[in-house]
């Protein structure tokens, strides 16, 4: 990298303010004054203006400025107090500049593999061998250009005194904005070669044509399969396979956030099936899955759950295991290790009561702490802002009661807002605004958003709750963040 003083000077922002580049801190701010007043004058520019002062009246900013100009300020130079020499924020942005072409090779070329032990702990107690068998697989990636990538993977495995491996090779070509061709080979196990296009039909749908023939016995496989996006969440699909095991497959997927669920039903020449799992997320670390199929040759169970890097799963025809998983880039680490051969009702019943129900609530407390630590600066500065608020209303909200009073008319005598919980258990806990409330709110307007009010609680589902007294008689309604609110009703009575 070549140094800075051997380009030009860095002058651009101060020839904007009309200053020198030795110019003092308080030049810079009268400069910038100036250009303030003119602000109707330099309206095209004043953007930049004020870039410029924030930049210059800030001297760590500046120095990097003077150094490197705006390339050292956008490239995401840490500015904290070890940088105070110019060797230093040299060297910084050289690191930077290093870790930002390391990313950019690798987003080229991505490696990922896995390795799978399998240990059984009843055949290790009867006296034999604690591993059942072992699998590794490795795959490497390269965009090669910016219409080609190739792929690259292999595998092999072992179970007890039976093992194979393979080799596959894939080329893949982007023929236009809405259509792919991949070439791909395979030997080993199963050796064949084959051809796979694919097209965007339209904005939601997609469809896939291929077709393989065994490099062992000559037979041809011809698939098509249909995906279409049913909504931002969801999608089906339909896949067509012609060859020695015909069949015909409907399937659909949800992913959400904190869910996803798929399901699919096979039929074919010679059997038939159907597999459906649903997996919900507790946190970014923890997960619980259930999943079955069923078919003419198979039935089978799961039931797991884990936290970041081990899951407990049961299948009828295994048993119950626990599953150890280690994750390190795109490389992973799987180890099931098979505790029975067999499930009962009392051990079901004992991992639910005091495994699986004591993690969920205890995660579930452990959210909500980390949220109100999160949020608490917010929800001050918010709820300082509703006080003042509800001062300035005040007077107005004292007329307009006592009038309503006087003719025995519609009184807010409490309105309370805040989530679900708060205000089922502990009502305490939940935000008390002024009785300044509309007697109407509109559908999909957010309760936070009214005149007096603040959100107590940010990332929770929230409620409001309303007491009022007309022509004598006592109501209450309870409403949802975004439901449409009107009073008086005849149902709110109490």
């Amino acid at each position: 990298m070549k140094e800075a003083e051997v380009g030009p000077p860095n002058k651009e922002l101060y020839a904007l303010l009309h200053i020198s580049p030795e110019a003092s801190d308080e030049e810079i701010r009268k400069a910038y004054r100036q250009w303030a007043q003119m602000k109707d004058i330099a309206t095209e520019n004043f953007q930049r203006i004020c870039e410029a002062y924030e930049i210059l009246s800030d001297e760590r900013k500046r120095q990097i400025y003077d150094i490197y100009g705006m390339e050292g300020l956008t490239s995401g130079l840490e500015l904290g107090p070890k940088l105070n020499k110019a060797e230093e924020i040299k060297e910084e942005l050289e690191r930077l500049r290093r870790r930002k072409e390391m990313e950019k090779v690798s987003a080229h070329v991505q490696p990922s593999g896995s390795i799978l032990a399998n240990l059984s702990l009843p055949q290790f107690l009867k006296g034999g061998s604690i591993m059942r068998g072992m699998a590794m697989s490795s795959e490497l990636q390269s965009q090669i250009s910016k219409r080609n990538a190739i792929a690259i993977g292999g595998n092999l495995a072992v179970n007890g005194n039976a093992g194979g491996g393979a080799a596959s090779v894939m080329l893949r070509h982007q023929i236009s904005s809405v259509s792919s061709i991949e070439f791909m080979a395979s030997t080993g196990l199963r050796a064949l070669i084959g051809v796979q296009t694919s097209r965007n039909l339209s904005l939601h749908s997609t469809a896939t044509m291929g077709i393989t023939m065994s490099l062992r016995d000559g037979s041809i496989n011809l698939s098509n399969s249909w995906t279409r996006q049913l909504s931002d969440t969801s999608s089906g699909n339909i896949q067509l396979v012609l060859g020695p095991e015909s069949s015909v497959a409907v399937g659909w997927q949800k992913k959400e956030e904190k869910m996803s669920a798929a399901g699919e039903i096979k039929i074919g020449t010679s059997s038939f099936g159907a597999s459906a799992h649903y997996t919900h997320r507790f946190s970014t670390k923890s997960h619980g899955r259930i999943a079955g199929r069923v078919g003419s040759t198979m039935l089978e169970l799961e039931v797991g759950g884990g936290r970041k890097i081990s899951a407990v799963q049961y299948c009828p025809h295994v048993g119950i295991f626990w599953k150890f998983e280690l994750h390190r880039g795109r490389q992973k680490l799987i180890v099931p290790i098979l505790l029975s051969r067999h499930l009962n009702a009392v051990f079901a019943t004992g991992a639910f009561t005091f495994i699986i129900k004591p993690y969920y609530l205890k995660r579930e407390k452990q959210k909500m702490l980390e949220n109100m630590e999160k949020t608490s600066t917010q929800v001050q500065e918010a709820r300082a802002a509703a006080e003042k608020a509800q001062q300035l209303l005040q007077n107005v909200a004292n007329r307009k009661r006592s009038r309503q009073l006087d003719t025995d008319g519609l009184v807010i005598t409490k309105a309370v807002y805040g989530s679900k919980k708060s205000l089922n258990k502990k009502r305490d806990e939940a935000e008390e605004a002024n009785d300044e409330l509309a007697s109407q709110l509109h559908e999909g307007v957010k309760k936070s958003g009214i005149m007096g009010f603040c959100d107590p609680c940010p990332g929770e589902p929230k409620q409001l709750r309303v007491e009022y007294t007309y022509h004598g008689d006592r109501y209450e309604v309870v409403v949802d963040d975004y439901e449409e609110l009107l009073i008086p009703q005849a149902a709110h009575k109490i």
